[in-house]
């Protein structure tokens, strides 16, 4: 049985949809990251599923219950949901204690607050604890009262990037260990492919791709979400009898595919290597930028196109260089007819 189930969801606000026939199911125990740009719809999903917006249409269960649907409405108290918003939204006049409490018996309080490893703290008020400490008294709170999904909005955002990344991944073990079923909403690809089981993308209120987060990456169905999960490099291409031909050389692709179509290239799978001695095929260093751990090459193609390859370590070709590329997995290949909402097999 699925945890959460939408069908069809519509939400509109002044008669525009921000939600629009939104269907999505999250599996029961899994972590589910709900991921998608500024404005795609995904807090409104979760506010609806949550019972904060009525939507204009559709079908919505927890744990098989309806709960949104033609004559139905059950009141956020009554879902069975925990809630972890940005920003906690501790009560500042309570101790860490008394705020998981609040939902569950003075017991229960002790046992979630060992779990995410603040007992310790249970005496210390909301202002006495650091950003990593209140985040974790509002996923006990939102543990304490036995929920039968999680959704956390944005939990991280508010956090300085050290402590985003060390904390995500404590809140997913959490999580895990609890045996809880979550929705994470996000804008953070980093943040969705590494921490969920799977991955589904938002775009303009509609689901574009749902999956596990590496098929979502190397697998994308359509060029945006190639282009907003990860870096991607697009380049034109020609398919037959299982072989696409592209400025970089044949690849295997799915027999299906004939004709034109977009080949995804990710920086992190180009090489660079010294160019050959007759300089056929050959590409010109454009610059490189370093982020300490690694560094991003730009090279312009025979065709005047320009490639990314994103390496470890420093840089090591001088601009204007003459070099080699070579791809080193396979590539995603889109049909080229529909350049937003195609298929990729």
């Amino acid at each position: 049985m699925d945890a959460i189930e939408t069908e069809s969801v519509t939400v509109s606000y002044d008669g525009v949809a921000a939600v629009a026939d939104a269907g999505l199911s999250v599996r029961e125990g899994e972590l589910l990251a709900l991921l998608g740009p500024s404005g795609s719809g995904k807090t409104t999903l979760l506010r609806a599923i949550a019972g904060f917006e009525r939507p204009d249409s559709g079908t919505i269960r927890i744990a098989g219950r309806e709960v949104v649907g033609p004559g139905t409405w059950v009141e956020p108290e009554h879902r069975r949901v925990g809630m972890v918003f940005q920003h906690g939204a501790l009560f500042p006049h309570l101790t860490a204690a008394a705020n998981v409490a609040f939902g569950a018996t003075r017991e229960r309080s002790g046992e979630l607050l060992e779990l995410v490893g603040l007992a310790h703290r249970a005496r210390a008020f909301p202002h006495e604890l650091s950003g990593g400490e209140r985040q974790r008294v509002a996923l006990a709170r939102a543990l304490a009262a036995d929920p039968a999904v999680v959704l956390l909005d944005e939990p991280f955002a508010s956090l300085d990037p050290a402590l985003r990344e060390s904390l995500r991944g404590e809140i997913a073990d959490i999580l895990r260990s609890a045996g809880a079923t979550a929705l994470l909403v996000t804008h953070d690809q980093a943040e969705a492919l590494s921490l969920a089981d799977r991955v589904a993308v938002m775009r303009a209120g509609s689901i574009e791709q749902i999956g596990a987060p590496d098929d979502v990456y190397l697998r994308p169905r359509s060029r945006w979400v190639a282009e907003f999960v990860g870096e991607a490099d697009i380049l034109p291409g020609t398919a037959s009898g299982g072989i696409v031909q592209c400025e970089l050389g044949p690849f295997p692709a799915a027999t299906e595919l004939d004709g034109a179509v977009e080949v995804v290239v990710r920086p992190e799978h180009v090489r660079l290597e010294p160019s050959r001695p007759d300089g056929q095929g050959t590409a010109i260093v454009l610059d490189q930028s370093s982020y300490g751990h690694d560094h991003v090459t730009r090279v312009r193609l025979p065709s005047g196109r320009v490639l990314r390859s994103r390496r470890l370590g420093f840089a090591t070709w001088p601009d204007g260089s003459a070099v080699q590329v070579a791809v080193e997995t396979p590539l995603g290949v889109l049909p080229a007819a529909d350049r937003h909402g195609a298929t990729a097999r």
